[in-house]
């Protein structure tokens, strides 16, 4: 009887040795395969069973979790979720995350190595941590301010700190309500068919994921290709310039928008936006040199991240030279972002340094201790200081006398370049219309703001669509509300 026991027990102590092998090898060796099953909701009940980390805008969260009670217990939620959309994205059980809700997930949700007391603690424990909050570096004001200039209207701003690369203002027009997206009811599903079937796009982020023909805003690149080739020695001096200009190779004739551009100098070509004496200089200047300052600046970098992705801004480098001239005024195959023209404008009021831009200023634990700080990167040189200064006076001039006289801001300095971009078949699309400004307070030494508006549809005739009339008191109000504070 003894022997039938001993064989009993030692065959139970092979089949536990046996089930402790297969728990093993499913717990470890196989954990990822089935964490990654479609069928396994774990992961998600885990993702979801404790509130998400914040973004946080000006100190406070604009973002926040609501208790559902449910097996997916933590729902996304936003304050003034429109308004900040564009920076934000959404976080949805049934569709994922975008934007910054994507690119700082780990973060936010609470699987960052980082928030881990001890390395490896949460994969032998399979906890989760709580998750990090995000700080961003936008301005409330000027965000607001971006969102209410553009009225409705389809178009969107882009604002930096030129000594740094802060993004202080990142606006989408029309924009949506993240929350709509959050949960995973019918409801959810619903929205996001809405939104996706809507014409006017409003989950796109024009700031930084549609490129736009720059129209003249280009001019500025345009000028810094001339200047630091060597290719314009004296602003006031005449460019010999027709008043209509036959492209070259072609007989085809580029016209002016404005008078008085017949032989006008560059100062009051810039000033007052002529086409001829731009198309003119870009082909003086040569493709090599206009590709080469256009890169320095931002152009063609398919690279650049926020953090998340933007679009890859284009300046064609294979042209002949009818259609250089046309690039070297913001058309033909050149395209930008309006970050990439806000990237632009600060480059100038940097005194020719580009910055990289970044939306996060720190991480941080859910109590509060810093996990990451971000610090302005190196800088990339797009023009010589000495070009810088003279562009500088040349924007200076378009606010003071030329096209963009309605971005002045009493108590500032003010620079800026108007824009009016043909688009569509035929250039049959309602133009584009454009304006790029710095600007700094009297009382400082160099500028606080950079901006790039760009307005889809103005409410104008098409004759009388201008960045002067439609962008520049939008840019107006965003400089503004940075100045003030």
């Amino acid at each position: 009887m003894t022997r039938h026991i001993r064989h009993a027990a030692v065959f139970c102590a092979l089949l536990l040795v046996a089930l402790l092998c297969n728990a093993a090898r499913v717990q470890v060796l196989q954990a990822r395969s089935y964490e990654g099953n479609a069928a396994n909701r774990r992961p998600d009940i885990a993702r979801y069973g404790q509130p998400r980390g914040d973004i946080l805008v000006g100190g406070r969260p604009v973002t926040g979790s609501r208790d559902t009670g449910e097996q997916l217990r933590y729902e996304r939620t936003y304050r003034d979720g429109p308004l900040y959309a564009p920076v934000t994205g959404f976080a949805s059980q049934l569709y994922g995350t975008a934007l910054l809700e994507h690119a700082a997930d780990g973060l936010l949700s609470g699987t960052d190595a980082l928030l881990t007391p001890f390395p490896l603690w949460n994969d032998f424990t399979r906890s989760r941590s709580r998750g990090g909050n995000v700080v961003t570096t936008i301005h409330p004001a000027a965000q607001r301010a971006a969102f209410e200039g553009l009225s409705g209207r389809k178009g969107a701003v882009a604002a930096l700190e030129p000594s740094t690369g802060r993004i202080l203002a990142l606006v989408s027009v029309p924009s949506y309500d993240p929350q709509e997206l959050s949960g995973n009811g019918p409801d959810v599903a619903r929205a996001w068919a809405r939104l996706n079937a809507d014409p006017d796009r409003p989950m796109l982020n024009r700031a930084v994921a549609r490129t736009y023909p720059p129209g003249s805003t280009f001019k500025v690149v345009t000028a810094a290709a001339a200047l630091d080739a060597g290719v314009v020695t004296d602003l006031d001096a005449p460019t010999d310039s027709p008043d209509r200009y036959t492209l070259p190779g072609t007989t085809t004739s580029l016209t002016n928008g404005s008078r008085g551009c017949a032989d006008a100098s560059v100062r009051d070509a810039f000033a007052f936006s002529c086409n001829t004496v731009f198309a003119k200089l870009g082909v003086e200047t040569g493709a090599a040199d206009m590709a080469a300052t256009a890169h320095a600046f931002g152009f063609n970098d398919g690279d650049l991240r926020v953090p998340f992705p933007v679009a890859r801004s284009t300046f064609d480098t294979s042209v002949d030279r009818a259609q250089l001239a046309l690039s070297s005024i913001g058309q033909y195959n050149t395209r930008a972002t309006p970050l990439q023209m806000a990237m632009v404008a600060a480059a100038v009021a940097n005194g020719g340094q580009v910055r990289q831009p970044y939306l996060v200023e720190r991480t941080t634990r859910a109590g509060g201790g810093t996990l990451s700080a971000a610090a302005p990167g190196p800088a990339r040189q797009a023009m010589h200081p000495s070009t810088a200064v003279q562009l500088r006076a040349l924007m200076r001039d378009v606010v003071e006398r030329g096209t963009g006289t309605r971005a002045a801001i009493r108590g500032a300095v003010v620079g800026g370049k108007t824009g009016t971009a043909q688009h569509g078949l035929g250039n049959s699309g309602t133009p584009y219309a454009w304006f790029v400004s710095w600007a700094r307070a009297h009382g400082d030494l160099e500028p606080k703001v950079a901006v790039a508006v760009v307005v889809e549809d103005a409410e104008a005739h098409r004759g009388e669509i201008s960045g002067g009339g439609d962008a520049a008191p939008v840019a107006r109000a965003v400089m503004e509300a940075v100045l003030r504070s």
